[in-house]
């Protein structure tokens, strides 16, 4: 029976609504169409469903989503044969926006965005046209915000539809002050909702939505996953192939790699994949891949790198999620998919519940137990994994996650022994006799550190040294660092004593030995040096060189220095001990010119010259390299 025309006027709180979320709701105009697919998926869904219980419901073709562009009437149309409305569901989940409660709905809206921002209001239900309604309490879901977001593209909106089972249609129409109602005409069930565009306006973000390649690449970005075929004239343009969903061991490897390929954008094969399920109050899959190539803006925290894409219900929500995975993890691509995740009104930002913490937390623990894996397993493709985005991963030792044990036991660095990198666990199965800690160095390159002097007495013990050169290491080696029992400890340190008990017993006494005789040079030393060094003393770490320069705890070391000044601070001058080779020749020509001549002009030059030389063996740089050529020059005609 017709029921005629109907007119229903929008509130003014409805008016206000609709200009917000125009305005300001969405980041990005291209979302209306994932939101209108979005509400086609869910009405065939609910078809299929009631096709369990009323078979003759069943539509005469396969169930789909169709797009229809006309260039000449600048419209757009989206076609479903799902489960459609009736002219009392059109009121409930169309004009459901204009209810009582949008009074209360807006308030809302104003009062989280100013508390929070518009990412804390929440749709726990991203349901849309057709079907039962949403639960009371879910009340952003009742709005049919998603609907609506088509008004940020068009400036009318028709709607057509009919109930399955039902054998009148009903006609919807909106200007957004509004809507009409009216008796219509469908041949099968289903909906099409007809989008009259806005102009072009690139510079407000509005593109050509009659153009077959602007959809296609709408669909295909928001929509790929989506079950059920979004055509455009005889073109399906989604891949429907959401591999999450399948068991880890129903994909190939080849379906690894050409879903890699499409999520990132890589061109290389991924180093290693990896499936997670997420079980307990809430379900998500997640399907995680490690590149073999560091992208060109890896270092880049604000970098256009992609990272892990959120799908709730296989719609594509948002791209490089980075709360869920911390910095140093920033390297993983893949997806992550659940039905059950929080969002907000919008349907972009993810809320910062303890859903996410939880599948964060769960992520974590798989990524890095996969690398352990990776590691132990197949050294050879770890050893690529490593030099990729090994100094990435050693950021995950300065965060304040609980996974520094995890990451420890990661960590690779060539050393005296080895070129190729090895892991502590290795280094800790070799050490000496009489070792009782983990030696490193610091410095710009493996083969500048390997040239430090103060390894001459772990070379003559025999024992390892790491070299740790990434910049990155000057930040977290900084802190105390213990790997199965055993402290990790600069061979660069003041204080540093190597050997057995015995050893260092007899060193130390043979050092106060030579510093009694040679006390009064010491002294000359440190005057000619005041300005340069907080002390100079005899070394028990030299057996070939003639000095090196150490630094106290919690001294910033050269590299830290120069990390610091890149990044534009400035840094105090930072004096450090200058540490002599009391058994050198330099030492016995020292003594000898004390002894003629305590004033004698070529102690502060021969002072001077062993704080450069110092300096140039740890591959620093001179702070007057001219001055220190002019001594030399001088000494060199002296002599």
């Amino acid at each position: 029976m017709s029921t005629g025309t109907e007119r229903h006027e929008f509130q003014t709180e409805v008016r206000e609504l609709l200009d917000l979320m125009i305005h300001s709701l969405y980041s990005h105009k291209d979302i209306f169409l994932r939101e209108l697919i979005s509400n086609a998926s869910d009405a065939l869904d609910k078809l299929r469903f009631e096709m369990l219980s009323r078979p003759e419901l069943t539509p005469e073709g396969e169930l789909e989503i169709r797009l229809e562009a006309d260039k000449d009437a600048r419209t757009l149309s989206v076609h479903d044969n799902g489960i459609g409305m009736s002219r009392d569901e059109v009121v409930a989940n169309i004009g459901t926006i204009a209810r009582s409660g949008t009074r209360e709905f807006l308030r809302a809206m104003h009062d989280s965005a100013a508390a929070e921002g518009p990412d804390s209001l929440r749709d726990r239900s991203v349901g849309g046209l057709g079907g039962a309604s949403r639960a009371p309490q879910e009340m952003i879901g009742q709005f049919g915000v998603g609907f609506y977001s088509s008004f940020m593209v068009a400036d009318r909106i028709t709607l057509v539809t009919r109930r399955a089972g039902e054998a009148t249609a009903t006609r919807w129409e909106s200007t957004g002050d509004g809507y009409t109602l009216d008796d219509a005409e469908r041949v099968s069930a289903g909906t099409t909702v007809t989008l009259h565009l806005k102009p072009k306006d690139e510079e407000d973000g509005l593109k050509d939505y009659t153009d077959a390649l602007t959809l296609k690449d709408i669909v295909k970005r928001y929509s790929d996953f989506v079950t059920y075929p979004i055509r455009l004239k005889a073109e399906t343009l989604n891949s429907m192939k959401a591999i999450w969903a399948r068991g880890k061991d129903e994909i190939t490897e080849e379906e690894h790699r050409e879903f890699y390929k499409h999520i990132s954008h890589d061109w290389n094969d991924p180093l290693e994949h990896i499936s997670v399920h997420v079980e307990g109050n809430f379900e998500a899959r997640a399907l995680l891949y490690i590149p073999s190539k560091a992208p060109f803006d890896l270092h880049m925290r604000d970098g256009v790198h992609r990272g892990l894409q959120l799908f709730v219900k296989r719609v594509f929500i948002m791209d490089d999620w980075r709360e869920l995975l911390p910095p140093y993890l920033r390297f993983v691509r893949g997806v992550v998919a659940s039905d059950d995740l929080s969002l907000n009104v919008s349907r972009e930002i993810l809320q910062k519940d303890r859903q996410v913490q939880a599948i964060k937390r769960h992520l974590v623990r798989r990524i890095l137990a996969a690398l352990k894996e990776m590691k132990e397993q197949r050294p050879e493709t770890y050893g690529t994994f490593w030099t990729e985005f090994g100094a990435v991963l050693k950021e995950g030792m300065i965060s304040f996650e609980d996974s520094h044990d995890k990451i420890l036991d990661l960590v690779l660095a060539p050393s005296t022994e080895s070129a190729p990198p090895i892991g502590l666990k290795d280094y800790v199965a070799r050490m000496k006799d009489g070792q009782d800690a983990i030696y490193y160095m610091t410095g710009t390159s493996r083969d500048a550190a390997a040239r430090s002097p103060h390894l001459e007495a772990f070379r003559a013990r025999g024992w390892e040294v790491l070299f740790f050169v990434d910049p990155v290491d000057e930040l977290w080696l900084r802190l105390p660092r213990q790997f199965e029992g055993k402290t990790l400890v600069s061979a660069a340190t003041s204080d540093l004593k190597i050997g057995t008990d015995e050893e260092k017993a007899r060193e130390e006494e043979a050092r106060k030995a030579s510093e009694e005789s040679l006390k009064d040079v010491l002294l000359a030393l440190r005057a000619a040096l005041q300005d340069e060094v907080k002390d100079v003393r005899l070394s028990t770490r030299l057996t070939e060189s003639p000095a090196c320069l150490v630094g106290d705890a919690g001294d910033l070391s050269p590299q830290m220095q120069e990390l610091l000044r890149r990044a534009g601070q400035e840094v105090p001058k930072v004096k450090r001990v200058l540490e002599l080779n009391p058994n050198h020749q330099v030492m016995t020509k020292l003594r000898q010119l004390h002894a003629l001549d305590a004033k004698d002009p070529r102690l502060a030059m021969y002072a001077e010259l062993l704080y450069g030389q110092a300096l140039l063996a740890e591959g620093g740089a001179l702070p007057d390299p001219a001055a220190f050529s002019r001594r030399l020059t001088e000494l060199m005609l002296q002599t």
